[in-house]
């Protein structure tokens, strides 16, 4: 092979890499503890092996986005999307280091994961602004929907013409009522799963596929 051809056969592969489709990125967004990091986690294991990062039953155990690239997710109709999951920390409106000491925790380090978490969620809101491509909003099916909703993140997310799959989660606990979650978002699809023991989460898939493909 002379030094031309080898020359433009390299030049060729670099502006398919160059030119590649970026991924598309999906943010899952929601209230502290409403299982987002666990969803991540199982899509992630599920479709790579891998994980994101570890879960607490302490709020805002997440207090940065945290990505994991190029996952490629395949429906049971055989369609498949490629995306970058996004994990992102609880929003909420206030944040109190008070809350933490609840869960034991010395007044030193609860008035510094209260920071962080405060910086975290200025950081999953500008994701959001300028970097997500879809969203999974995540909501705890065993509380009010209506409790759980964070305006302002509503608000960018119609503002961005962003796609939508809204998930009730915790279907497995006995008081769970992911139909007023239902009742709550008519004009967004719902899906009701367990992030823990993974029901319904084929189905989850399904839509993920038909809606961010």
């Amino acid at each position: 092979m002379n030094f031309f051809v080898r020359t433009r056969k390299r030049f060729s592969k670099f502006l398919k890499f160059f030119f590649r489709k970026r991924s598309s990125r999906i943010g899952i967004y929601g209230p502290p503890n409403a299982g987002k990091t666990t969803l991540a986690n199982r899509i992630v294991r599920d479709w790579t092996g891998d994980a994101v990062g570890p879960v607490s039953e302490i709020p805002h155990e997440t207090r940065r986005a945290r990505r994991k690239e190029d996952i490629t997710i395949t429906g049971a109709n055989g369609s498949s999307i490629t995306i970058d999951i996004v994990d992102t920390p609880g929003v909420t409106t206030k944040i109190d280091y008070k809350e933490f000491l609840e869960y034991g925790l010395e007044k030193e380090e609860a008035i510094k994961r209260a920071r962080e978490a405060t910086e975290g969620v200025a950081e999953a809101m500008h994701w959001l602004r300028e970097d997500i491509d879809g969203v999974i909003y995540m909501l705890d099916s065993t509380l009010d929907p209506f409790l759980q909703v964070n305006i302002m993140m509503i608000g960018i997310i119609e503002s961005r013409n962003l796609p939508v799959i809204i998930v009730a989660n915790k279907i497995d606990l006995p008081d769970a009522a992911p139909t007023r979650i239902k009742s709550a978002f008519p004009q967004h699809p719902v899906i009701s799963i367990s992030s823990l023991d993974g029901s319904n989460i084929e189905q989850l898939y399904e839509k993920m596929t038909d809606y961010f493909g």
